[in-house]
Formats: structure tokens, C-alpha cells, sequence
């Protein structure tokens, strides 16, 4: 079983429009709402891939509804903590002219300690049944970053190995805790390095920190430029496949469900990173918040070429 946790959960709603005027009249040609959030994601995708997925977190009664069909529908398993009240909402301007999103994203409701200590309770009992689980995304106000360190502490030794995808303070502190694997964006590593990483060999070098440090795995997204994977000695890299990019949405929660659906296989690990690569790259073609088509993922595995660093 692989577990996801998804703790400020997001309806993300797209507003379609001709030519996006700042501070001016904008007139909606369509919209849409999606159940979304990098934990959701993640889960949804596992579960494309044909694995036992699971998604645990905060939900909120009035939006419960959008959250469990798409769930439902894409057999992956679920259980929440619930409060009262609409999850947050993320808006998204789409300019098709131009074809540029404008991004408009809530920070969620605030969550109290005894939430905090229920949550931690619930990750602790479906941790003993896990074979991974993947704390990713941002925290809802209320939450201390240091939550996802407290986390990974709280399931040491349930059998279950921890995956780590966040970013600022919320990835420092949680290194603190020694997670299985961490996937840091560019940006991300450089934050953390406190300087520019404009080489590969630089992105090896900085990422080969946290191997020392006692992360296993270190699997780092470089936009257009591809992405790195580290583990031990091995330092791989893969560049970006040529295809028509339909959407971007998601594709790092893509590519963490296919590297850990690879490590979940005991794959070795460039058949793992490739496996990480095709997942990613399969969610860049489809359109919109649509699941992956899993036959085009394991037609991509074979194109993704991977050279050492």
C-alpha cells in the first residue's frame, strides 16, 4: 500500500478567458472545478498505475463531495479528519490568447493541536499498513512547519518508508527526520545550497549533501532541462523527452508515483528513474486534471535515456 497525505486540500478552479486585462473587466468564457492538491494528486496517480493507493488528510464537510467521487472513481481508498465549512480554493486564470495562467491560491483553514494530534494518530495507524508514505505539499495555517519532521519521527519504525516533497522550511526541518527519498525542484535545491546551480555536475554536488546526511534517495526536477536522481554513489540524469506539452499540472506528484512505484517493484534504479520520467512526462500530455493514460506511460519508458553524472 502506498499512502498519500494530503493535508490542506485544494478545489482548483479554472477561469478560461480572452485576453487577460489587469485591473479591467474579464468576461469568463468557461470554468471548472477540481478536487486537486499535491497529496490527492500523488494518490490518484499510484493509483493509475494500477497500485493499492490511499489518500489520508484534513477534509472539509461542504466540498467533501467533489474530493470523494473523483477519488471513487479512480479506485483509490481514502480517510480524512473532518471539519466543517469549504476547502480552500485555488484560482486559475487561463488567457487563451496568450496561453498564460494567472494563479490565485488561498492558504486554507486554519487547523487546531487537537486536530494536529488527530492527524498524527491517523498517520501512525495506516503507516503500520504502508509500504510507503508520501508527505508532500504545503501546510494549512495553524500547522508549525516543522509537521512533517514530527510526522516522519512519529511512524519511525512502523515498517513504512517516508518520501518527502515540500519545499522552504517544511523540507529543512523535515531533513531533520532522515526521510527514504526527497524530490526538491531546482530552486529548491538552490534555496537550500544558497547559491545558483547552473551546471549538472553542481546540481550532483549539492544534492549528494543530503545522501550524506542520511536521505537514500534524492531525485531532483529541472523544469525544461530534465531531472537527476541519487542514490549511494550513483548519480543518473535524464533530459526532458520532445513531446507536446498539453499541461504541467501535476507532474512532479506524477513523477514521485512513478519513482516509488519503481522502489515498491525493488526495480533497480535506472529503471526506476525511468519509470519516474515516463509517469511525469505521461501527465504533460494529457489535458487538463485528466488521469494518465497508463499505456502511454509504459510506451514512454522505453525513450527516456539516461546517462551518469
Amino acid at each position: 500500500m502506498i499512502t498519500s497525505i494530503s493535508l490542506n486540500p485544494s478545489i482548483d478552479r479554472t477561469l478560461t478567458v480572452e485576453g487577460f486585462t489587469p485591473g479591467g473587466l474579464n468576461r469568463v468564457l468557461s470554468s471548472s472545478d477540481v478536487a486537486a492538491g499535491k497529496g490527492i494528486n500523488v494518490a490518484l496517480t499510484v493509483s493509475a498505475l494500477g497500485l493499492d493507493s490511499e489518500c489520508i488528510g484534513f477534509m472539509y464537510r461542504d466540498s467533501a463531495s467533489l474530493f470523494e467521487k473523483r477519488l471513487m472513481v479512480n479506485s483509490t481508498a481514502y480517510d480524512f479528519i473532518w471539519y466543517d465549512g469549504p476547502a480552500r480554493t485555488n484560482i486559475k486564470v487561463f488567457d487563451r490568447s496568450a496561453s498564460v495562467v494567472t494563479e490565485l491560491n488561498e492558504s486554507g483553514r486554519t487547523c487546531d493541536d487537537e486536530g494536529l494530534k488527530a492527524m498524527t494518530d491517523l498517520v501512525c495507524s495506516h503507516a503500520e499498513n504502508s509500504d510507503y508514505l508520501i508527505l508532500s505539499g504545503s501546510l494549512p495555517p495553524g500547522c508549525p512547519d516543522d509537521y512533517y519532521r514530527t510526522l516522519i519521527n512519529a511512524v519511525d519504525g512502523l515498517g513504512c518508508r517516508c518520501v518527502l516533497d515540500a519545499d522552504g522550511d517544511r523540507l529543512r526541518l523535515g531533513l531533520e527526520a532522515r526521510p527514504f527519498m526527497i524530490k526538491p525542484n531546482r530552486f529548491e535545491l538552490e534555496s537550500m545550497a544558497g547559491h545558483s546551480l547552473d551546471t549538472l555536475e553542481a546540481v550532483r554536488d549539492a544534492a549528494r549533501k543530503y545522501i550524506r546526511m542520511g536521505v537514500e534517495v534524492v531525485a531532483v526536477s529541472l523544469g525544461e532541462d530534465g531531472a537527476m536522481i541519487l542514490q549511494g554513489k550513483e548519480a543518473l540524469y535524464a533530459k526532458r523527452l520532445n513531446i507536446e506539452v498539453k499541461s504541467t499540472v501535476g507532474a512532479g506528484d506524477s513523477m514521485v508515483a512513478g519513482l516509488v512505484a519503481g522502489f515498491m517493484a525493488e526495480r533497480p534504479l535506472e529503471e526506476t528513474f525511468r519509470m519516474g520520467m515516463a509517469c511525469a512526462t505521461a501527465r504533460c500530455m494529457t489535458e487538463g486534471y485528466r488521469i494518465i493514460d497508463r499505456t502511454v506511460y509504459k510506451a514512454l519508458m522505453d525513450m527516456v535515456v539516461i546517462e551518469r553524472i
